[in-house]
């Protein structure tokens, strides 16, 4: 005597790995469709042409002789100019943390006495950091990646 087909395990075998397969594309499918791309950038030649003129800002600063000596501790973010040019009325620097973006802060320093740029912080400053400096006319820039904090002046190694 034949057994109906339902009655069978192997059809229930034959219909479940099509109905995985489907199951898995509709959930890939969700996926896909819910999460933002963030690596795509909407006008990549502007973005494209905004790296060569950072680039460039760079070079100039390189080009300027602008040299620091730093020291970043947990109270105090010190820029000691030591380069040819050793006067700046302003300068804006931002920590760039580099992994955790809601960690990022900038800070405006403007020289003392010795001309010497200080600024005191209270902002948990440990681990990897991408720093960037600017003058307040933005003609030029500076940047590097440093562990913090740091007890003893270090000089700023310009990196591109």
């Amino acid at each position: 005597m034949k057994t109906p087909w339902y009655k069978e395990p192997w059809a229930y075998l034959v219909f479940a790995l099509p109905l995985s397969a489907v199951i898995a594309g509709i959930t890939t499918l969700i996926i896909a469709n819910t999460g933002a791309d963030t690596v795509v950038v909407d006008d990549y030649y502007k973005k494209g042409k905004a790296i060569n003129q950072d680039i460039r800002k760079i070079k100039l600063a390189e080009k300027l002789g602008i040299r620091f000596d730093i020291k970043i501790t947990d109270q105090e973010v010190i820029f000691k100019p030591t380069g040819i040019e050793k006067s700046f009325p302003l300068l804006n620097v931002h920590f760039y943390h580099a992994t955790l973006a809601d960690r990022d802060f900038s800070l405006k320093l403007t020289p003392d006495g010795n001309g010497w740029m200080r600024q005191s912080i209270n902002t948990n400053i440990d681990g990897k950091w991408r720093i960037v400096v600017e003058p307040f006319d933005d003609k030029w820039k500076m940047q590097t990646i440093v562990a913090l904090p740091q007890a003893n002046f270090r000089e700023f190694e310009l990196r591109y």
